[in-house]
């Protein structure tokens, strides 16, 4: 467990810098915790490259606990609300775990396939589950919530659609660029890890 501690530790910064800097925006449809955020997965493949599955479930686990103090906290200081620190929360964790798995099936595969692959599909779920458990009609809206079914063109110039679903698309839209850059830090701190090991 001990051999963990930096990866958990990484994690626990990545979640905490992430539930502070979403409450931050970043132009009309991103927060500052956009950017941080993606770099969960990248602690994840790292972790389960090095350590393997099991021990990468373990740091997502310990990020889900500390995401999951940090929404209690933000509960408590009235910065969100029950409906997304759940939506947070399963996000989070659904993401994370299906990373793992989907890592684990590529890691024999060229360096990169693994990281990429993962991400991406880990990504597009943690987007799909966030907003709409936060945001979507089809779930009863609280008083935080409401605005954001509020019909919108799409990223400001497409098709009208609800406020949420062009959050979602700018999200998503960085996790994929973040996905592909976060490949050189992977190969480069795998590379370092391996050849200090004895």
């Amino acid at each position: 467990m001990r051999s963990l501690v930096p990866a958990i530790m990484a994690m626990a910064a990545v979640v905490v810098a992430s539930n502070i800097l979403v409450q931050i925006m970043l132009g009309d449809w991103l927060t500052w915790g956009a950017l941080t955020y993606p770099f969960a997965f990248l602690v994840t493949d790292i972790s389960n490259r090095i350590h393997g599955p099991r021990a990468a479930r373990r740091v997502v686990l310990a990020g889900f606990a500390v995401g999951l103090a940090c929404s209690l906290i933000a509960a408590g200081l009235d910065k969100t609300t029950l409906r997304i620190a759940i939506a947070s929360g399963a996000a989070f964790l659904v993401a994370q775990l299906l990373d793992v798995a989907v890592f684990d099936r590529l890691r024999r595969q060229d360096w990169w396939r693994a990281p990429l692959v993962s991400s991406i599909i880990g990504s597009a779920v943690d987007t799909a589950l966030f907003f709409s458990i936060a945001f979507a009609a089809f779930l009863p809206a609280d008083g935080n919530t409401g605005w954001a079914n509020e019909a919108v063109p799409l990223l400001g110039a497409g098709p009208v659609t609800p406020v949420w679903v062009s959050l979602a698309v700018a999200d998503w839209g960085v996790k994929l660029v973040l996905a592909i850059l976060a490949l050189a830090p992977f190969r480069i701190t795998i590379h370092k890890i391996l050849t200090r090991a004895p």
